[in-house]
């Protein structure tokens, strides 16, 4: 009857088109009064302890910010340029570069959303203007961008570690391979139909251009070596690298591309300057504006932007652990598991219940509120059929990729709409023949696992971290 009754509040308070976090709360909240001993003072002190006790979760909010400055600071366009310089040349390379655009990104902003709009906005025109079918550049992007959440650092992943209390480092290395692997099908898949549609190849720039733009691309992407860097070298915690990564992001932004902030378009040198007099008038320019970013508009919005999701997010994450406390209390997940096991499922007939699941709650919810209704429920069935954590982790993630991508509730497919100026329904067919891309992926995912589990051992082995 508790489990019938807060699954029952649960959907009827979504059906009602209530936020999702109001709803997660509210029958969790009704459940407990309903069927518990506790006092509304046990709930507020649980949602307080939902997010205090759960270390990881405060990356969340400094890689929001990161991925805020880096978004709105110019560092998508060298990238772009620099992706372009790299394949560019090979026939589609246009839109090859701009997956692995998608994938350098996601690699500095862990959002499938923020990817889709930083690196979409640009290419989608640039390709059309250079021959490509509107359609095409667009279902590409809509695609790519999910590699957001899936190449480490990735919110989502941090999501489920909180959720689950696994490691946040181990779920940031698994999704390594699996990010390469779904960017390379996607890569390949291009040159093939650019082959077919005979699509067009941008002259090779040479070498020398190669290094300029690969220069000038890297104040964003080493980003990628503190992040990952720090937490593999056994530095720093993943919460300590984000923090450190929205410092980094701010100065980049604001200090080094000067794309935003009291410097904005002031260059770092100017005609005929000596060195010595470029140094010190630089020196003595940011010393002046450091103070200035304060009231910076521009700097301000960015941070209150960051904010706003950060707060959105945390406020789902809050409700969501409440509702797994409910789901531990009644001992939910377990009867599910007892019931499920008694069934005589085996690992891989349990593994397609779970992808038909998530595909199912993709089409109507957020990545991050399915893994905390989700992964409290699947992760002690998986434990006791013995599927690794975080390879269930890695097929929740890529679950969510997928749901990117289907209506009605899939980001990518607004964001995507929203660049082109077309209607939903045009982007979901532009989508189409990319996410049975996706589709095929997810069944390699969840059937080799080693493809998500080989360089987290391969570390363990090297003693990488504890």
């Amino acid at each position: 009857m508790t489990t019938a009754t807060l699954f029952i509040l649960l959907f009827f308070c979504m059906f009602i088109g209530m936020p999702i976090a109001v709803a997660l709360g509210l029958s969790s909240i009704a459940t407990i009064l309903i069927f518990s001993n506790d006092s509304l003072a046990s709930v507020a002190l649980k949602l307080f302890e939902a997010l205090s006790e759960h270390y990881t979760l405060l990356a969340i909010p400094f890689f929001i910010l990161s991925s805020s400055f880096l978004s709105t600071g110019g560092v998508a366009k060298r990238i772009i340029r620099f992706a372009i310089d790299c394949v560019g040349h090979i026939r589609g390379g246009l839109a090859m570069a701009s997956v692995m655009a998608c994938m350098l990104f996601a690699a500095v902003s862990g959002s499938s959303p923020a990817t889709v709009a930083a690196i979409g906005t640009i290419v989608i025109a640039g390709m059309v203007r250079a021959g490509y079918p509107e359609a095409f550049a667009a279902g590409v992007i809509a695609n790519a961008g999910t590699l957001g959440i899936l190449i480490p650092p990735s919110i989502v992943m941090l999501v489920y570690a909180a959720a689950t209390e696994v490691s946040a480092a181990r779920m940031f290395m698994a999704g390594f391979i699996p990010g390469l692997m779904m960017g390379l099908i996607l890569m390949v898949a291009i040159y093939i139909v650019a082959r077919i549609k005979h699509l067009p190849a941008q002259p090779w720039q040479g070498f020398r251009e190669l290094f300029s733009s690969g220069f000038t691309a890297s104040g964003g992407l080493m980003l990628i070596v503190i992040v990952l860097g720090s937490i593999y070298g056994g530095i720093a915690s993943p919460t300590e690298a984000a923090a450190v990564s929205a410092v980094y992001a701010f100065l980049v932004s604001v200090f080094g591309y000067r794309d935003m902030g009291p410097l904005k378009a002031v260059p770092w040198r100017v005609q005929g300057e000596s060195i010595g007099k470029m140094l010190s008038r630089n020196s003595l320019q940011i010393v002046w504006a450091l103070p200035r970013c304060v009231p910076d508009p521009e700097i301000r919005k960015t941070i209150m932007d960051a904010a706003k999701v950060s707060i959105m997010l945390l406020f789902i994450i809050a409700n969501a652990m409440l509702f797994a406390h409910v789901l531990t209390t009644e001992r939910i997940p377990h009867a599910i598991a007892g019931t499920i096991i008694d069934w005589g499922l085996t690992p891989w007939m349990f593994l397609i219940v779970v992808n038909l699941l998530l595909l199912m709650a993709g089409n109507f919810m957020e990545p991050s509120a399915i893994l905390l209704i989700m992964a409290p429920i699947l992760f002690p069935i998986a434990t006791q059929l013995g599927i690794d954590p975080i390879h269930l982790g890695i097929i929740m993630v890529v679950n969510m990729e997928i749901g990117m991508l289907t209506p009605p509730v899939g980001l990518n497919l607004f964001v995507t709409a929203g660049i082109t100026g077309n209607s939903i329904g045009w982007v979901i067919r532009a989508a189409t023949p990319w996410l049975m891309l996706l589709l095929m992926f997810l069944m390699i995912i969840t059937y080799v696992p080693q493809v998500s589990l080989f360089l987290p051992e391969f570390i363990d082995k090297l003693k990488g971290y504890n």
